[in-house]
C-alpha cells in the first residue's frame, strides 16, 4: 500500500514531504529493493521520520498523557539522517476535560517538545513540533481556543528557553474546533477565524510554516477548514498548509481494498485528495455542489 502511494506520479506537485514511522522507514520496494526514503526522494518528496515513542500517563494528573522517547534520541536522529531523513516529528497530546489540561501536563509536554526540537537541530533534522489539543470531549469552540492559546504560548516559551532556532522548525497543531461531542454548532468561518486569531496571539512570525493535523476530522471538513483558514481576512505571516494522515487516505484505502488490480484507481484518489488540499492551502478550493 505504501509503495503504491510513494510511486504515485505527480504527487510531488501537491505534497513536499511524507512522514514515515520507524518500520516503514526501513522498508524497500518489492521489485528492485529501493529503500522508501530513496524512493520518495526520487519522486521529488522529502522523507521524514516520527521519533516519539507513544504516550504514557503522566503521574500526578487525571490520566493526562505525556510522550516518551527522549532516551537515545540523538543517536537515533543521527542514524535517520544518515539514511536520508530530512525532518522529524514528535506528537504531544493535550486533553480537555473537567480537570484537564493541568498546568503540569502542559509544562511537561512543552519542555519535552523543546528538548526534542533541540536534539533534532543538533543532528541536522528539521523538527516538526506537534502539540495536539485533542478533539475528544464535549467542550465548545471557546474552550478549545483558550486551551490551544495557553498550550502554544507555553510551547514557544519552552522552545525559546532551549535556544531552538525557530526559522528551522515547523508547527503541526490542531485546528480550533469544538469537541466531537459538543452540542453547539459553529460555522466554518467561525472555526477558521478562531484558529487564525489563536495563532496570531501565540506563534512567532519567525516560524515559516504551520502544517495542520486533521485530528479526527473527515476528509471534506479537513479540506474545507484549511481553505477557510487561508481565506480569513487577517494578516497571516506563515505558510498555512496540511500534514494529514487519515484525511489523505481514507478514500484511498476504500478504493484500493488490498487488491493490486485497484492500484490505478487508488493512485487517482490519492492525487485527488492531495490536489484539493494543495488548493485549500492557497484558499482556492471550491467544494463540489
Amino acid at each position: 500500500y505504501r509503495q503504491l502511494l510513494f510511486r504515485t506520479k505527480e504527487s510531488s506537485h501537491y505534497i513536499s514531504g511524507i512522514i514515515l514511522c520507524h518500520e516503514t522507514f526501513h522498508h524497500t520496494t518489492d521489485d528492485d529493493y529501493t529503500s522508501f526514503p530513496r524512493l520518495l526522494q526520487e519522486n521529488g518528496i522529502l522523507p521524514g521520520i516520527t521519533v516519539d515513542q507513544s504516550t504514557v500517563v503522566l503521574g500526578g494528573t487525571d490520566n493526562e498523557p505525556t510522550t516518551q522517547g527522549l532516551d537515545n534520541l540523538e543517536q537515533r536522529c543521527r542514524e535517520y539522517k544518515k539514511l536520508g531523513a530530512q525532518f522529524a516529528k514528535w506528537r504531544a497530546v493535550i486533553t480537555i476535560g473537567p480537570s484537564s489540561p493541568s498546568q503540569l501536563a502542559i509544562d511537561e509536554n512543552a519542555k519535552t517538545l523543546a528538548r526534542y526540537a533541540s536534539i533534532c537541530q543538533q543532528c541536522g533534522l528539521v523538527p516538526i513540533v506537534e502539540p495536539e489539543v485533542s478533539q475528544d470531549g464535549d467542550h465548545d469552540l471557546e474552550v478549545c481556543q483558550r486551551v490551544t492559546e495557553k498550550v502554544l504560548a507555553t510551547v514557544y516559551k519552552a522552545l525559546n528557553d532551549y535556544h531552538v532556532y525557530l526559522e528551522g522548525t515547523l508547527l503541526k497543531p490542531n485546528m480550533v474546533t469544538p469537541g466531537n461531542k459538543s452540542t453547539k454548532q459553529y460555522s466554518i468561518e467561525q472555526i477558521a477565524e478562531a484558529t487564525v486569531i489563536t495563532f496570531r496571539r501565540t506563534v512567532p512570525v519567525a516560524v515559516p510554516g504551520i502544517m495542520f493535523l486533521s485530528g479526527g476530522h473527515n476528509e471534506e471538513n479537513s479540506t474545507v477548514y484549511l481553505n477557510a483558514i487561508n481565506r480569513v481576512a487577517l494578516y497571516k505571516p506563515w505558510l498555512l498548509s496540511f500534514s494529514y494522515g487519515r484525511a489523505l487516505q481514507t478514500s484511498v484505502l476504500h478504493a484500493w481494498k488490498g487488491d493490486k488490480a485497484n492500484d490505478e484507481q487508488a493512485s487517482h484518489e490519492f492525487l485527488r485528495l492531495a490536489k484539493q488540499n494543495s488548493l485549500a492551502s492557497l484558499g482556492k478550493y471550491e467544494a463540489a455542489a
